[in-house]
């Protein structure tokens, strides 16, 4: 059984941490005692308003998901790291039938799923020397059940889903946490863009549903109404079989 895990006076990193969801589990972080919390952002002055607000609690980092350079260049300047939050994601509106879906799933898998493994792959070392620590992956509950308006999105997240229960399993062994975080809609540009603004929620309830996971120990979490609805009708699945034989 994992035990509870508090960010209190740890070092975090956030991707995509300069709005919507990833600004607020930054800031979220900060409030609960993070020491401090890299703000990984494409570009650097996309994380300066966030630096001019908590100072040296918020250290600037270029991490672009497709880019393996900004990455390389990452790990040299964060290797105290001890919580990984993969937050960053695109979405593109595609249905199956319509003449750019390819290419929208490829963009997608790209930073969704190629994205997410590379940043595994990058920083499962470092959390093994600095004690294990923890690693969240921001999936959807778009990876749980297909929607046709986004449909490769939906396929993209299903990847990076079963992407995340693999890292569960392979990063055990190493005291490393991981959490699969399923929110449904949330206040950001991409509830914006998929056209779920009137039934989103404030991105702090993924915040806030993140400590609470790492406090109990637990793989999956549902932060927001919706969200939880389908986790309960999806909790005897996960429980039973993904979270079975201990494959943690």
């Amino acid at each position: 059984m994992i035990k509870s895990y508090s960010i209190q006076d740890r070092v975090c990193l956030v991707t995509g941490a300069n709005r919507g969801i990833g600004k607020a589990i930054a800031e979220t972080f900060l409030k609960h005692g993070a020491k401090k919390v890299y703000a990984g952002v494409r570009k650097i002055e996309n994380a300066l308003l966030l630096q001019k607000e908590y100072g040296e609690r918020i250290a600037p980092l270029v991490i672009d998901l497709t880019d393996d350079k900004t990455l390389s260049a990452a790990i040299e300047v964060s290797r105290d790291v001890e919580v990984v939050v993969n937050n960053a994601g695109v979405l593109k509106i595609a249905r199956l039938l319509d003449s750019d879906a390819i290419d929208a799933l490829k963009f997608e898998m790209d930073v969704n799923v190629y994205g997410l493994l590379r940043m595994i792959k990058v920083y499962a070392p470092i959390l093994a020397v600095n004690g294990g620590g923890a690693f969240v992956q921001l999936n959807s509950v778009a990876s749980l059940k297909s929607f046709p308006d986004i449909a490769t999105y939906c396929a993209s997240k299903a990847a990076a889903y079963s992407i995340t229960q693999a890292c569960r399993a392979e990063l055990s062994a190493q005291g490393t946490r991981v959490v699969s975080v399923h929110p449904g809609p949330i206040q950001s540009d991409m509830a914006d863009s998929a056209g779920t603004t009137d039934i989103a929620e404030p991105p702090e309830v993924v915040a806030e549903a993140i400590i609470t996971a790492l406090k109990s120990g637990t793989f999956h979490s549902f932060p927001d109404t919706l969200a939880q609805e389908m986790g309960t009708a999806y909790t005897s699945f996960a429980t039973s079989v993904i979270e079975s034989n201990e494959s943690k």
